[in-house]
C-alpha cells in the first residue's frame, strides 16, 4: 500500500480513515483524522439550526467512544448521562443539553467524578458511518443508531448512570 492509500485506525472508536498525517486529538482518545471528521460533522449539524439539537447526541456518542486516560472523567460521565437520557428516556438533544447544565450546577466544579473504564470492544457505528450517511433523515437515523450502540456498549455502567440521574436530576 503506498503512502497515499494508508489508513490510520482511531484508538477510540476503531474507525479506519485515510491517513492525513494529523496529530492525535489532545482532548479525546482519537486519531487526528477521526477528530477532524467529527469537526466536519459538527459544522454540518450546526448549519442545520435543528430545534431538537440532534448534535448533542453526536457530542455524547463521540465522547463516550473516545474516552481514556487523557480524557477528563466528567466528559465520560456526562456523555453517558446524555446517552442514557436520549436512548432510555427519549430526551431530545436540547433536553439533554439542559440536563447537563442542571447536573453541572448541582454538583459544582469541585465534584470528584469517577474515571470510568471504557469498554474493550469494536464499535459497530462510528463518526465515519454517520458522516457517510446521506445528510438529512438518513444521517439522523444513523445518529440515533450511533447513540444506541454506544449506550449499549457501556452496559456495565448503566446502573451507575441511572442512579446518578435519579439522585441528581430526579429522573426515575
Amino acid at each position: 500500500m503506498n503512502a497515499m492509500n494508508r489508513l490510520v485506525k482511531c484508538p477510540g472508536c476503531g474507525a479506519e480513515l485515510p491517513d492525513r498525517q494529523l496529530p492525535m486529538s489532545d482532548r479525546y482518545m482519537a486519531s487526528g483524522e477521526c477528530w477532524a471528521l467529527y469537526g466536519e460533522l459538527s459544522a454540518s449539524n450546526m448549519e442545520r439550526m435543528d430545534l431538537s439539537f440532534i448534535h448533542q447526541m453526536c457530542v455524547d456518542a463521540y465522547g463516550a467512544q473516545h474516552t481514556g486516560a487523557l480524557v477528563k472523567p466528567i466528559t465520560t460521565v456526562f456523555a453517558l448521562v446524555g446517552l442514557y437520557l436520549a436512548v432510555e428516556r427519549g430526551y431530545t438533544g436540547r433536553q439533554v443539553q439542559k440536563a447537563h447544565m442542571e447536573l453541572a450546577n448541582k454538583t459544582g466544579k469541585s465534584f470528584a467524578w469517577p474515571r470510568l473504564e471504557p469498554p474493550r470492544r469494536t464499535w459497530e457505528v462510528t463518526v465515519s458511518d454517520v458522516w457517510n450517511a446521506e445528510a438529512g433523515e438518513q444521517r439522523d437515523q444513523k445518529i440515533k443508531e450511533w447513540t444506541e450502540t454506544v449506550w449499549k456498549g457501556w452496559a456495565d455502567q448503566h446502573d451507575y448512570i441511572r442512579s446518578l440521574c435519579k439522585t441528581w436530576l430526579n429522573v426515575h
